[in-house]
């Protein structure tokens, strides 16, 4: 049974609080298994990795440091200052970084958007993740900018749990927004994706474990992982 945003939020509160997983194990999850499906489909050369300051920000760090670990090219595009992250995506930026993984960081109102695409051009995938199943409401600049210049790169895009800028509950877009190729959701699909409209944004959707205990997961009304 596909996931609304309300059930995304409480599975994962009650995975860390009543089942005793640190957030930081199901992101540490999340991101090594949307790798996996990235590997599976072939990905090859350069990984351009865009990152919010959120959670889904926090997946990408994760994404980036398995991708290297399998030698393969990435660059991480941060659009959010290092100190303001926090919790999960804070440690797992922290790691990215004593790394040494490749990173630039965009901050403000106002960004090098000529980097910004030339970052993107020499991407054979890009990995959009700015925006998870939390956003509610227009993307604001500079993210709508960036959104803009993925969509035009003409590069291979897998989005981390929904496509940017896509409302997760209804499938509609909600301003700029991500056209993905692939989209590795967690879990399970989430509640707009049956709509039609949402296919476009979506592309083929791959739905990734990320350890929340089975018991509390067939309690949401699904238990069946697709690869």
């Amino acid at each position: 049974m596909p996931l609304s945003r309300k059930q995304v939020r409480e599975l994962d509160r009650q995975a860390s609080e009543a089942y005793g997983v640190p957030g930081v194990v199901l992101m540490e999850n999340a991101g090594r298994g949307a790798v996996e499906a990235l590997l599976g489909l072939g990905v090859k050369g350069k990984v351009v990795v865009c990152c919010g300051k959120g959670n889904n920000g926090g997946d990408g760090f994760v994404m980036a440091r398995h991708l290297d670990n399998q030698r393969i090219s990435i660059h991480i595009l941060l659009f959010a200052r290092p100190e303001a992250l926090t919790g999960d995506a804070a440690i797992n930026y922290q790691i990215a970084a004593r790394s040494g993984l490749p990173l630039s960081v965009f901050s403000g109102e106002s960004i090098d958007l000529t980097e910004v695409n030339r970052q993107l051009a020499e991407a054979d995938w890009i990995v959009d993740a700015l925006y998870g199943t939390g956003l509610q409401g227009t993307a604001r600049a500079p993210i709508d900018q960036v959104i803009s210049a993925i969509n035009k790169a003409g590069k291979k895009v897998l989005a981390v749990d929904v496509p940017s800028g896509l409302d997760c509950d209804t499938g509609q877009p909600m301003g700029a927004t991500v056209r993905a190729d692939h989209t590795v959701t967690f879990v399970d699909a989430k509640m707009g994706f049956s709509q039609p409209q949402a296919k476009a944004w979506l592309g083929q959707v791959h739905v990734v474990d990320i350890g929340a205990p089975r018991k509390l997961v067939e309690t949401f009304g699904t238990g069946t992982f697709q690869k």
